[in-house]
């Protein structure tokens, strides 16, 4: 662990760096982009159904907490050592290196299988407006858009990222404020109904359907929440990473919860329990209800830029995986080779397929490949989430062996071990949430064969991996 940043200075880094090109607002948003997207314009209506008003504004401040307590693990993380894909080596270097190799792949699949889902979206929105044409034709245009995105340099894909998101947060802003002058009466109602206030917020009583719901929705939560964690993979791409991580952690929670919570509560109090449940988006029913004009049109646009700004996030944070397991040997040294620019080129084309394998599967296998394919990453999500947890207490442990403090560190996370070890056991209350519910128990009957398998064939791949550079070295002493 020679490679840590501390206050009074800065070891050589070992890992080849890529350019170190975003800002703290690219950071901020490139985690707000893939944390506001389907999540949030989708599945709340399902957790309101499920949990009512009330339980849903809890489970979402259960996940903000789990969120936070990961983010500070990550972040002092990050500080230490940023490098690109860094879940990867975290895992590997403090909890062993069958864990990394397995998070690595399920973070991978997670990516690939989102960008082939936003990939469909966004050729289902254009079709909104073109009915006549096909979808993969779309899908092909956004494609070849966001590989452009990627593969030049990384402050294009930055300032893409930057500006679909903005999209987005403008979108929910404009939401929170209109939605909130029609609950106290300041916009009236299309349908000419009184102020709700926050009438519909108690309907039917604090849990409807009882505490279970509670405990069963927090993976589509935490899957809601999904996509702060970008952090951790850009921060070998970051300026001054030290000062800019704990800034866009500190930023992004307290916009997540603002942005989440606020939409929850709008949502709730505009629209009974049983019609937010039962919509395909809530969304689009508050705004007729508040009487924006072409409200379908308006938020199929904010859909499109969503998915589109799920797909370039994803390619970016699969390919800087595929690319940690090249380097790292465990995939053909060729797909760890990069661009005079410094990007994976060759990781990012491989991420791409990837992408459009699942959205094959979405089209002629949804019902078995598709389905286990979202299953798992629903479950990896979370996993992701662990071993970070798990690696910020093997990290401490590291550091005191070596003799230091966390006085010597450029930034630490507050309140050690408690902030990793309660984020651990929230997210193992969320994974035996999934025993309970039959739609959901799919994801660990097949996220928990996929990790175990990915650790039973580390150690071959391992073998071929040192035995081709003992070979290597052999042949370069000749």
């Amino acid at each position: 662990m020679s490679d840590i940043k501390t206050n009074n200075h800065t070891t050589s880094v070992t890992e080849p760096q890529f350019e170190r090109t975003m800002k703290a607002r690219h950071l901020i948003m490139l985690s707000l982009g893939g944390v506001i997207g389907t999540g949030l314009f989708f599945n709340t209506g399902f957790v309101i159904g499920e949990t009512g008003a009330f339980g849903t504004v809890l489970a979402y401040l259960i996940g903000a907490l789990v969120v936070y307590l990961v983010m500070l693990s990550m972040g002092e993380l990050c500080v230490a050592m940023p490098h690109t894909g860094s879940f990867h080596l975290y895992a590997t270097k403090f909890i062993g290196p069958r864990t990394g190799f397995t998070v690595t792949w399920l973070y991978f699949i997670t990516c690939s299988v989102s960008v082939g889902t936003a990939l469909t979206g966004a050729g289902l929105a254009m079709q909104y407006w073109f009915p006549q044409t096909e979808v993969w034709l779309w899908c092909l245009l956004f494609c070849l858009l966001i590989l452009a995105m990627n593969v030049f340099t990384t402050k294009l894909f930055a300032e893409s990222e930057f500006l679909f998101s903005l999209i987005k947060v403008v979108t929910i802003q404009v939401f929170i404020i209109a939605g909130g002058m029609a609950v106290f009466g300041f916009i009236p109602l299309s349908d000419g109904s009184p102020a709700p206030y926050f009438s519909n917020l108690t309907e039917g009583g604090l849990f409807p359907k009882g505490v279970l719901p509670l405990l069963t929705t927090m993976i589509a939560v935490n899957f809601a929440f999904s996509g702060t964690e970008l952090i951790g993979v850009a921060a070998g791409e970051t300026e001054n990473p030290e000062k800019v991580i704990p800034m866009a952690i500190k930023t992004t929670v307290v916009r997540l919860v603002v942005f989440f919570l606020g939409t929850i509560v709008i949502l709730a109090a505009l629209l009974p329990l049983e019609e937010a449940s039962i919509l395909k988006s809530p969304f689009v029913s508050v705004f007729e209800r508040i009487g924006i004009p072409y409200a379908a049109d308006i938020f199929n646009f904010v859909i499109l830029t969503a998915v589109i700004s799920a797909a370039n996030s994803n390619l970016y944070a699969a390919g800087r995986m595929i690319w940690a397991l090249a380097h790292d040997g465990m995939l053909p040294a060729w797909a760890s080779k990069r661009s005079r620019r410094g990007l994976p080129v060759n990781a990012l084309m491989i991420s791409m397929a990837g992408g459009w394998l699942a959205l094959f599967t979405s089209v002629f296998a949804a019902d078995t490949v598709f389905v286990a394919l979202t299953s798992i990453v629903g479950f990896s999500v979370v996993v992701v989430w662990v071993a970070i947890s798990v690696s910020h207490i093997g990290f401490r442990r590291e550091l005191k062996r070596q003799g230091k403090t966390v006085k010597d560190l450029a930034w630490h996370a507050p309140l050690f071990p408690l902030v990793p070890i309660l984020a651990i056991v929230l997210c193992v209350l969320a994974f035996i949430g999934l025993l309970f519910d039959p739609s959901q128990r799919l994801a660990l009957y097949l996220g928990v064969p996929f990790a175990a398998m990915c650790y039973l064939i580390y150690p071959m791949i391992a073998r071929r991996r040192d035995a081709h550079a003992v070979a290597k070295a052999a042949a370069k002493n000749r």
